[in-house]
């Protein structure tokens, strides 16, 4: 019966009525946008519609949320048919920011600029990107600047809440005073050059960018793993505890609750050592392996590699990373995508 309505479908031209899928995006600007998309298209193919979409050329800094197990943030695996990801229509993710340019100002697009800031609104908003007192201030006045322009009036808390500039439950009548002060020393900035002040102001955070993990540490702890472009942080309490660049970890490995990551010898060490954490489940820990692997391809690396099973571990959809281009291949594009886009 199957095939027969493939048949069908092939001979007029038309597809069978469940061909397609209804998908719900919601937008970093707060909006909601509804697609449709073949049931055999992949995370990466709805991706590539939504970039359209917004007119984004710059797409491999972006991914895609969903919740799953009551997890409100894991990321759509871009290598897998969006039909074995969802159950239910409509299927409903959320566009995001995954690989945090260390630069902001290299970004060669305006739209990627934008919705990068508005990303970063929604980590310091959302409580994901903490900062100082006078941090918060300074990234709330360059907002202001940029949505609103030269300050026209007094600034209040429902200026704030509508730009989604700070964290209401920060604000004080001192820092809305601050606020107020620094908003109108930045009188006769354009919106791209506050936008891109308020950039530069952001990557100097410790967790900018930063995919956090909580995990236990070998005391049995709660602390936090931040994987972001420098490397592997550990937090504890919002301090920084440790930290493991990239150029440390020779190996990132898991095993069911277990991660693990192996670091080279020090310059006061004769060998090599390794630390390790507990998650709370074996998914957590392949999803924090995953993370790790894919920001060190994204950051490190030339080009994408395949990452092969390694012997005694469990593969678990290792060798599908959601990485297509690092981010060498994104500043220096090779001479077919230049002439592509002549």
């Amino acid at each position: 019966m199957r095939e027969s309505l493939r048949r069908l479908a092939s001979e007029d031209g038309t597809m069978p009525r469940h061909a397609n899928g209804s998908v719900k995006v919601d937008l970093l600007n707060g909006e909601t946008i509804n697609i449709v998309v073949q049931r055999k298209a992949t995370g990466a193919d709805l991706l590539d519609l939504i970039c359209d979409n917004l007119d984004l050329i710059e797409k491999d800094y972006f991914g895609l949320l969903h919740t799953q197990r009551g997890d409100p943030r894991v990321w759509v695996d871009l290598h897998k048919r969006l039909s074995k990801t969802f159950r239910n229509e409509p299927w409903e993710v959320r566009f995001a920011v995954k690989f945090y340019p260390p630069e902001p100002s290299e970004l060669k697009d305006d739209v990627t600029r934008y919705q990068l800031s508005l990303a970063i609104r929604q980590d310091v908003v959302e409580g994901r990107l903490v900062c100082s007192t006078i941090t918060y201030a300074l990234l709330a006045s360059y907002v202001l600047q940029a949505e609103v322009g030269d300050r026209g009036g007094r600034v209040s808390a429902a200026l704030l809440a509508a730009h989604n500039a700070i964290p209401l439950d920060v604000l004080n009548p001192d820092l809305e005073d601050k606020i107020d002060e620094l908003y109108r020393k930045h009188k006769g900035q354009t919106p791209a050059e506050a936008e891109l002040r308020y950039l530069e102001n952001a990557k100097r955070l410790p967790l900018y960018g930063a995919d956090r993990h909580t995990v236990k540490d070998s005391d049995d702890v709660d602390i936090c793993l931040a994987i972001c472009a420098h490397g592997v942080s550990v937090m504890r309490d919002g301090m920084l505890m440790n930290r493991f660049p990239w150029a440390m970890i020779l190996k990132i490995s898991y095993n069911k609750r277990v991660f693990a990551l192996r670091l080279r010898a020090g310059e006061c060490d004769e060998f090599e050592s390794a630390v390790q954490f507990r998650t709370a489940a074996s998914r957590h820990s392949r999803r924090l392996w995953r993370s790790a692997v894919e920001h060190h391809i994204f950051y490190r690396r030339s080009e994408p590699v395949k990452v092969s099973r390694i012997s005694g571990f469990p593969r678990l959809g290792s060798r599908r990373l959601s990485c297509r281009r690092t981010l060498r291949q994104l500043r220096d594009p090779g001479p077919v995508e230049i002439s592509a886009r002549a």
